[in-house]
This record gives structure tokens, C-alpha cells and sequence, in this order.
């Protein structure tokens, strides 16, 4: 009998190449623009909190509330849902339903009359925004290859910082032009105050940019079997839990530098009025710059230095980077916030603006890094939802509670500055030093998931 021939070796599967690299940084420059739509209409309350607390009569708690937590809940509950939607539904069109929604919202807090309706407006906010990070982490995951993907983030997430300095700085602007006269006739709305009309003007341009969504092609989605398309949510929640040591450490560590960040961008304006007697508007140019410049400078170099660490083999960098920024931030917090002058206090918020920056696009690229693909956006949701509940819901709101009920005096906000970023910064450097070893095992985890794929 002869010897029957060997069956050919079945052809190993090989993913399709990524997207030209033009068009990708096409897609990271769209979303990017969207992101600092988002972050003006987030950002901008912050710069108002005179005429808010004047014309609404409440108080800096209550300016607080409106700054983070009315936004954060609905923000980080929504986000979950739409994370998992954006792991089976098309991403480009939840962002800009989203977008649509959250310009509207942003408009609507123009017309408020008082506490309670700027509350339901800002909740608004809050839902609409919760739609455009876990689907543009999701699709910008699925552009770039893996050694790329911490800077295509990172330059993504500078939108955050182009977004509230752009806030600091037209709100500064238009305050100087709006406060031109005490109050303002508009067609079919009537008599509206200076800060209602700026809360219209960076609102309502949002809902223009919606169509520019729908240039972006929906690319493969990479890393999974086609059978593996579309996970259960409770199967997604198990993996997490398997990885929770390195979801705690990371999760809880990074929001706690965006506590200390939030903080910072809620009050620093104020500490600038209360401590040095600068008017909003000139308040507005110098932060907001800064912020642009130093924000973006901080936010992409952070995740350059990731890279750069992960090319030369250490696949935990961003947890690494992430320590060394709340480590670094110490000192400087303490230099900006016991400034004896305005001019020294202008010299150190440029590290500080660095500072409060870099941990943004590290964090979200080490969520991509660890997750399988058809779970990243679920994922990415859980991640949004701690962080924004701890950075934005808490971090407005513990500076204006030190002021008004421990230091009892507004121009002591620049020691609860200091006192909130002490405490913040030195848990999220115990946090993500405890987390670096978990992360490596979760990526080993993550190997043996994709194997069995």
C-alpha cells in the first residue's frame, strides 16, 4: 500500500493592514475636533462662577454640583450602555447623535433661570457627552497598530486641553464683549444676561460639526474571531473581574490624577480672582493659553514616552508614566498653589498645566492595551465611569467644601487646592506603583484569551 501524501498545512489567517496612515490621522483630527466641542461646553461654567453665583443666588457648593457631579452621574451611568453599543453599533453615528445632543443642552443652559433648571441642563450635557469616548477610543484602536496607538490617543485627547483652554480663552473674550452692556435682547428669547449669551455662542455650533462625523469610514475590527463579534456583557464584566487588581489599581490610581485635574480647572480661575484680583476676561487669555500650549504639551509627550518605554520592552509604561506624573505633580502643586505673587504663581501653572494633562491619553490607551477588542468599548465605559466619577464629580466639589466649610473664607481656595491635590496625588502614585505587576499579568491573560479566540 502507498503511503497516502501529508495534508497541507491549513493556510494561517492574517489580519487585513491598517488604513493608510493619512487617513487615520484624518479620523484621530475629526474626532480630536469633536472632543474639544465637547471639553468648551464641559469647561466653560468654570470661568462663571461670579455671575452664576450672583444672578442664580447659590453658593460655590452649589456652583460645584453644577461643575461635576449633575454632569458626572448622568455622564459616567449613560456611558456604560453606550459603551456596550459602540462594541456592536456603528461608532461614527453615536458620536454624533451625541454631539447633536450635548451642543442643544449647552444652549439650553443660555436660557436658565435658576438652580433647578441649570441642573436638568447640565445633566443634558452630561448624556450627550457620555456617547463620543468609548466609541472614539473604540475606532481609533481599530486605525492604529499597537506601538502607535498610546500617541494616536494621546493627540485625541489633547482635545481636552485645545477644548478648555479654547473655553478659558473665547469665554474671557466673549465676557469682555458681552459685558459690554448689562443685558442682552435676542429674537425669540428675550432679555438674557452676559453669561447666558455664552452659554449660546460655544453651545450651539456643536450641532454643525455633526455632519463632518460621517467622514469617517467604520474600519475592521481587529483582534477578534468573526464568531467573536458581539460578547455577552456579562461575559465582558467576568473578564474584567479576572483583571481586578489591575482594573482597581489602574482605574482608581488615574482618577485620582483626573480628581486633582478637575480640581484644578474648576478653581484655578478662581484662585486667580480671589488671591491676585484679576478680572475674568484677563483670566480667561492667560489660562486658557496656557492651558492650550502646556495642556497639549503634557497630554501627547505623555504618551510619546509611553511608546518610546514600550518599544524598548516595557509593556507596563503607561502605568509607570502615569506614576512618575503624580509624583512629579507634588512639588508643583505646592509651588503654584503658595505662590507669593501673581507672576510666580503664571510661572508654575505651565508645569502645572503639563501635569494635569499627561495622565488623560495613557490611561485610556492602557485600558485598549489589556482588553480584547470586541470588549474594549464596555470596557472603556467602566473605566469613564470611575474616573469621571471620582475626577469630575468629586474634584470640583471637595475644593469648594474645603473653602466653605473648613477654611471658611473664598480666598483660602488656593490652600483647599493644595490640600485636594496632596491627598489626590499621593494615593494615585500608591495606586499605580501597587499596579504595575498586575498590568503585566493581565497582558499575559489577554495572550491566552485572543489564542483561544
Amino acid at each position: 500500500m502507498s503511503a497516502q501524501p501529508a495534508p497541507a498545512p491549513a493556510p494561517q489567517q492574517t489580519e487585513a493592514p491598517y488604513p493608510a496612515p493619512r487617513y487615520s490621522w484624518y479620523v484621530v483630527g475629526v474626532l480630536t475636533l469633536v472632543y474639544i466641542f465637547s471639553f468648551i461646553d464641559r469647561q466653560i461654567l468654570s470661568l462663571l462662577v461670579r455671575p452664576l453665583r450672583r444672578d442664580l443666588q447659590i453658593t460655590d457648593t452649589e456652583v460645584s454640583i453644577l461643575m461635576g457631579f449633575s454632569f458626572a452621574v448622568f455622564y459616567t451611568f449613560c456611558g456604560i450602555p453606550l459603551g456596550r453599543l459602540a462594541d456592536t453599533r456603528s461608532r461614527r453615528s453615536i458620536i454624533a447623535a451625541g454631539l447633536v445632543f450635548w451642543s442643544a443642552f449647552t444652549g439650553l443652559c443660555g436660557l436658565a433661570r435658576n438652580f433647578s433648571q441649570m441642573l436638568l441642563y447640565r445633566v443634558g450635557v452630561g448624556v450627550g457627552e457620555a456617547a463620543l469616548s468609548p466609541s472614539a477610543y473604540s475606532l481609533i484602536t481599530d486605525y492604529f497598530p499597537k506601538e502607535k496607538l498610546g500617541t494616536a490617543i494621546s493627540v485625541y485627547s489633547m482635545g481636552i486641553y485645545i477644548g478648555a483652554g479654547m473655553s478659558y480663552l473665547l469665554g474671557g473674550i466673549v465676557v469682555r464683549f458681552a459685558s459690554a452692556q448689562e443685558a442682552w435682547i435676542l429674537p425669540l428669547v428675550g432679555a438674557v444676561r452676559p453669561w447666558q449669551v455664552i452659554f449660546l455662542a460655544v453651545g450651539l455650533p456643536g450641532i454643525l460639526v455633526a455632519p463632518l462625523v460621517y467622514s469617517i469610514r467604520e474600519p475592521l475590527r481587529r483582534g477578534i474571531a468573526r464568531h467573536a463579534s458581539s460578547i455577552p456583557a456579562s461575559e465582558s464584566f467576568a473578564y474584567m473581574l479576572e483583571n481586578k487588581r489591575t482594573f482597581l489599581c489602574h482605574t482608581f490610581g488615574f482618577g485620582l490624577l483626573s480628581l486633582a485635574s478637575y480640581a484644578s480647572g474648576a478653581w484655578v480661575p478662581e484662585f486667580f480672582r480671589r488671591n491676585y484680583h484679576w478680572d475674568i476676561p484677563h483670566t480667561g487669555i492667560v489660562y486658557g493659553s496656557l492651558v492650550i500650549i502646556f495642556g497639549s504639551i503634557g497630554i501627547v509627550g505623555a504618551g510619546k514616552i509611553a511608546d518610546l518605554l514600550r518599544a524598548r520592552g516595557i509593556l507596563n509604561a503607561n502605568m509607570l508614566v502615569g506614576m512618575w506624573v503624580a509624583l512629579i505633580g507634588i512639588p508643583v502643586s505646592c509651588l503654584l498653589y503658595l505662590a507669593p505673587s501673581a507672576g510666580w504663581a503664571t510661572l508654575w501653572l505651565a508645569p502645572g498645566c503639563i501635569m494635569a494633562a499627561a495622565p488623560f491619553g495613557i490611561a485610556a490607551a492602557a485600558i485598549q492595551q489589556m482588553m480584547p477588542n470586541p470588549m474594549r468599548g464596555q470596557a472603556s465605559a467602566v473605566y469613564l465611569f470611575i474616573i469621571n466619577m471620582i475626577g469630575l464629580g468629586l474634584g470640583p466639589t471637595a475644593v469648594a467644601v474645603c473653602t466653605q466649610y473648613i477654611f471658611r473664607r473664598d480666598d483660602a481656595v488656593n490652600y483647599s487646592l493644595l490640600v485636594v491635590h496632596l491627598v489626590a496625588l499621593s494615593l494615585a502614585a500608591i495606586l499605580l506603583g501597587g499596579g504595575l505587576k498586575p498590568f503585566l499579568r493581565s497582558l499575559d491573560r489577554l495572550n491566552r484569551w485572543t489564542a483561544n479566540a
